[in-house]
């Protein structure tokens, strides 16, 4: 899309109040066992960053899901530039003075990467332009590193696919095709006979359909497994003789995240994540996680998914494999992030302990049965103990601050039939909610061929109110239930695209933060709430499409706008 974007400030102003930059605790400690010119890699977070909800507001005023992704992207490409532009020129000295090294920008979170030695770091910490500086350093973050079992090239259709009934969306003329899903993992085999005919043109400068993020190169090819297995059960044709993608008519991008046995940084899967979104990425699918990572690490991530949601593009998360290790990582801490992160829409049983929305759909694994897999990792998760987001309040037992309910459906993920890394016309059986996330992501993708205009808010929306209900209520192992893709895909067909939604509703909050007091402006608005971050109600104001809220003491607040529509939550901050 050839547009000027003009950068606003309310769009793209920061929601911290300007402070002395944060160092890390864990980077405190790895400074302390270098020496003064010894360099460590760390991720540098500018103190700037979007408002996304405000952001995705000026996006809604675009009537094309995808010109709305790409000002949202260039948006974010122009905010960096302008605020990393002296800190970058510091950097440049410091580069040849041999202090810092490998000075990579980051668009999504608004940060720099680069390795710098202590006395490096400490001056930049008096900077007041920074939020954090943390370590960069790689996790081992494949959900499900174990090794395929191998399996025949029988001609079928995987039995995942025949429980989801994408055969019969498949009848009804919807494959996926037109979509372009970006897959971000280990990389892929992209010489697989089920991928050809199937995989993004990269042109001359990314001849094999995608971008290797964690050796910066344009080979993609997987060296682990994971990212081939989860390729398959998005769009694997079925040529060598088994039919595994739930959308074999889809386009397949990938980009490889991690290193052979699986370790990965925040900012590599940044980088990733980056890539698909600038080449037109419709949908992503994201099998990796971190199961234990710092709040700040975690601010990293839910800010990148924050800013996707505004981009209009869903991506589904594999919540983990992480259920008999709760000694290891307990309730709250069971899910892995980016999983962690909320979903486009909250269900009616989560507004009672609302807060803020991403672009994640979390996904569980069941077996045959519809049985939760015994590796599946269940909620919920808190976000009160992330000091920048401070939403979604648990208390053990409570039944007000619940946290946030994970995962928001589930999938086959026991024994899934899919491509093979060492043989390209061959199969293996893997388990894990790596292999049932690419199975919602295959249907995301059936569903906006459907309806090529459906938002994040609506896919989810309808995932879970279509998915095979196998509890009363959305819960923290099933979600809403299992996947159905028929009828998921019948609901989107019977979208008639004027039905107000939740990211659609143009409310207007500003000044946000605030100083002073906050005007709210929404057609529709017939009362608005003002909650403390511990869920307490703090103000009620029946109002009539405008209101003020005055009085309120510093601090962050959820505003619940209730239109005649339905439901808006937006943050608001007060300084």
């Amino acid at each position: 899309m050839k547009r000027t974007v003009i950068l606003i400030a309310a769009c793209l102003g920061t929601l911290f109040a300007a402070a002395q930059t944060f160092i890390d605790p864990e980077l405190a400690a790895e400074m302390n066992q270098r020496g003064e010119t010894e360099k460590i890699r760390v991720s540098i977070i500018m103190q700037e960053q979007s408002n996304p909800t405000m952001l995705q507001r000026e996006a809604n005023f675009i009537s094309s899901r995808r010109q709305r992704r790409d000002f949202v992207v260039e948006t974010l490409k122009q905010q960096a530039e302008r605020s990393q532009a002296d800190l970058k020129a510091v950097l440049g000295e410091m580069e040849q003075n041999g202090m810092v090294s490998h000075v990579r920008s980051l668009w999504l979170s608004n940060a720099i990467v680069c390795e710098a030695a202590p006395a490096a770091i400490r001056d930049l910490a008096q900077r007041r332009d920074l939020q954090s500086i943390s370590l960069d350093k790689e996790y081992q973050c494949l959900i499900d590193n174990a090794p395929a079992q191998p399996a025949e090239a029988t001609r079928e259709i995987s039995s995942g696919m025949l429980q989801v009934q994408a055969d019969k969306v498949w009848e009804l003329g919807y494959t996926g095709e037109g979509v372009l899903v970006g897959l971000v993992d280990s990389g892929f085999n992209y010489n697989h006979d089920d991928l050809q005919g199937r995989l993004w043109d990269g042109g001359e400068e990314f001849p094999h359909h995608g971008y290797d993020a964690h050796d910066n190169d344009n080979d993609p090819m997987d060296q682990n497994g994971h990212g081939t297995h989860c390729a398959g059960v998005i769009c694997g044709t079925g040529a060598a003789g088994t039919q595994t993608g739930a959308a074999p008519g889809a386009t397949l991008m990938c980009v490889k995240c991690t290193d052979a046995i699986g370790f990965g940084s925040v900012s590599q899967f940044c980088t990733g994540l980056e890539f698909v979104l600038e080449h037109g990425a419709d949908l992503i699918s994201f099998s990796v996680g971190y199961p234990n990572l710092t709040a700040t690490e975690k601010t990293q991530f839910r800010q990148m998914c924050d800013n996707i949601l505004a981009a209009n593009v869903v991506t589904a998360v594999a919540a983990g494999n992480y259920y008999q290790y709760q000694d290891m990582y307990p309730i709250t801490d069971n899910i892995c992030t980016p999983g962690s992160c909320p979903p486009p829409m909250l269900h009616d049983l989560q507004l009672d302990n609302p807060g803020g929305t991403s672009c994640v759909v979390c996904v569980g694994a069941v077996d045959a049965d519809d049985v939760i897999g015994d590796f599946s990792s269940i909620g919920p998760v808190r976000w009160d103990n992330v000091s920048a987001y401070g939403d979604y309040p648990y208390v053990a037992g409570s039944t007000e601050q619940f946290g946030l309910i994970r995962p928001d459906v589930c999938a086959p993920g026991v024994q899934v039939k899919s491509l093979s890394l060492q043989n390209n016309s061959g199969y293996g059986f893997r388990d894990g909610t790596s292999f049932a996330t690419p199975c919602v992501s295959g249907v995301i993708a059936l569903m906006l061929q459907a309806n090529p205009e459906l938002t994040p808010a609506e896919i989810d929306d309808i995932l879970e109110t279509t998915a095979v209900r196998l509890t009363p209520n959305k819960d923290n192992r099933y979600g809403m239930g299992r996947i159905d893709a028929l009828a998921a895909v019948q609901k989107a067909l019977d979208m008639d695209g004027t039905k107000e939604n939740l990211s659609r509703e143009i409310a207007d909050v500003y000044p946000n933060p605030s100083t002073d007091g906050f005007n709210v402006v929404c057609e529709g608005m017939t009362e608005a709430d003002v909650y403390s971050l511990d869920g307490k109600l703090v103000k009620q104001i029946v109002c009539d499409g405008q209101c003020q809220i005055e009085g309120l003491s510093n601090g962050v607040y959820l505003l619940k706008i209730s239109a005649k529509s339905g439901i808006l939550l937006r943050r608001i901050v007060k300084i």
